[in-house]
């Protein structure tokens, strides 16, 4: 049973606010439910530690029985750091411990914590480090210089049977991934937050995921948002774009209505991907042809709650056919950003759904005058 908490334990220190709107700084975006407090749940799962070595650990991670989910902070040491981690092992020392989660359907796991040093022993046995030969360096002269061949024999044996404590935990209730995403979050934030985004990428990777890192190469869409965001900001607001116009009925918090849209479409059928392209390409062409390169900013950045109440009004009316009069666009999302219920609309509240419901009909409704 869930068991509502007031706690709000999130707290990203590269956010800050701005006229009661969370501003993103790396990537310039006003996005006030990128703060809104997450209710504490509880769930019920399952746990057990085991002792696997390293050959084991390898193994199944070349089948990709252990599945490291890539995206952009996918693998970070260099290889100096990664060598020391070698070292440790050949050395006898003992190790952190690595956090994987079953998946409720296939036999897989996902590393959920330790995708550093599983990458690192994947790509000195593979004897590749980035493209290069991984021979070991600024370690104990024993080792220093040699690849995984030219390891003596015992040394070599001692590495492959070296323990990697592995813990594995699995969901059984509520019916959902979210202690996935949330233990995933709570166990990644070193020193900068992971956003959730990046988090969605890694829990609910599949086709889906992939299909948003295409869509984010649009080039409409780049001359709209600017440089590619380096915490997934960009995807997330053509995720938050896809989601007000196909799912059914919005709800709280928002980060729930994004982590549920994902994994519903996880592998989403070769049907859908084009309608979800197709929807995204034509949407951000009219809104570049009629508003120009930087369009959705209300102030300095990019305003998230203009952005989807603006692109998702524009997507509906152009499923009934194209847009010919752009001066006419531009006549009317000037008069829905001069409009005093709009204005509080994306600046107050933004993900409550009073304002998010708000916003869309009047951009709806403004939108759908066009010819």
């Amino acid at each position: 049973m869930r068991k509502k908490s007031l706690d709000s334990p999130t707290l990203d220190l590269e956010l800050e606010m701005t006229d009661g709107l969370s501003v993103d700084f790396q990537d310039r975006v006003e996005d006030e439910a990128a703060n809104e407090p997450i209710d504490n749940v509880t769930y019920d799962f399952r746990s057990y530690g085991v002792d696997v070595t390293v050959h084991s650990l390898v193994s199944r991670l070349e089948k990709e029985a252990f599945f490291v989910p890539p995206f952009p902070r996918s693998f970070v040491w260099t290889k100096p750091q990664a060598s020391r981690f070698i070292e440790s092992l050949l050395l006898g020392f003992p190790v952190p411990g690595i956090f994987v989660a079953t998946e409720r359907e296939s036999d897989r796991y996902i590393v959920i914590d330790g995708r550093q040093r599983l990458k690192t022993l994947q790509f000195f046995f593979r004897g590749k480090f980035r493209g290069r030969i991984f021979n070991l360096e600024r370690i104990d002269r024993r080792w220093n210089g040699k690849t995984i061949e030219e390891l003596e024999r015992e040394d070599r044996l001692r590495l492959e049977e070296s323990i990697i404590h592995t813990t594995v935990f699995k969901q059984d209730s509520p019916d959902d991934y979210e202690s996935i995403y949330l233990v995933f979050e709570r166990l990644n934030t070193g020193g900068s937050l992971l956003r959730p985004q990046e988090i969605r990428s890694c829990v609910s990777y599949g086709k889906f995921i992939e299909l948003l890192g295409t869509m984010n190469e649009d080039p409409n869409w780049r001359a709209i948002y600017g440089p590619v965001s380096k915490r997934q900001k960009d995807q997330e607001l053509i995720l938050r774009f896809l989601a007000f116009l196909h799912h059914g009925k919005y709800y709280l918090p928002m980060r729930d209505f994004l982590n549920e849209f994902t994994r519903s479409y996880r592998h989403v059928s070769d049907r859908r991907a084009d309608e979800f392209q197709r929807d995204f390409a034509e949407t951000m062409a009219t809104v570049r042809e009629s508003l120009g390169d930087r369009p959705f900013r209300t102030k300095r950045y990019l305003n998230a709650a203009v952005f989807d109440a603006v692109t998702v009004a524009i997507a509906k009316r152009l499923k009934q056919g194209p847009v010919t009069d752009r001066r006419q666009v531009r006549r009317i999302y000037g008069r829905l950003l001069d409009d005093g219920k709009f204005q509080h609309a994306y600046s107050y509240g933004t993900a409550g759904l009073e304002s998010v419901r708000s916003r869309f009909q009047l951009a709806e409704n403004a939108f759908g005058e066009l010819v």
